[in-house]
């Protein structure tokens, strides 16, 4: 029985070639989340961080907190100073903005007033 087993091959039928062709869906795997998840994730952040290095003074922005503001300068340790209302002026940090708004807070002021 055990002459058998050897002289029929690979179990399964796999040749010396098997281990590679198991490897085949686990690849294909890789490249459809990388094309689907990793690299818009990337684009996204990217976008992100060249946003956040090119505000600059009098830009309007939203917080990831949801407040509305416009810049009014600039601190150290990454700080950004933002007039949020008439009188009322807070330093948040440069990661706390969450975008650019364009001309959403004029068209909020002029509903308000």
């Amino acid at each position: 029985m055990d002459s058998a087993y050897a002289a029929g091959g690979f179990p399964g039928g796999g040749g010396p070639g098997g281990g590679f062709t198991a490897f085949i869906p686990l690849l294909l795997m890789f490249v459809v989340f990388y094309f689907l998840l990793i690299r818009p994730q990337q684009k996204k952040q990217r976008e992100i961080k060249d946003m956040l290095n090119n505000l600059k003074t009098g830009d309007q922005i939203v917080t990831s907190g949801g407040l509305y503001g416009t810049i009014i300068g600039f601190g150290e340790d990454n700080r950004v100073k933002v007039k949020i209302a008439e009188n009322v002026k807070v330093e948040i940090a440069r990661s706390g903005i969450s975008g650019k708004v364009a001309g959403a807070l004029e068209s909020a002021k002029g509903k308000s007033d």
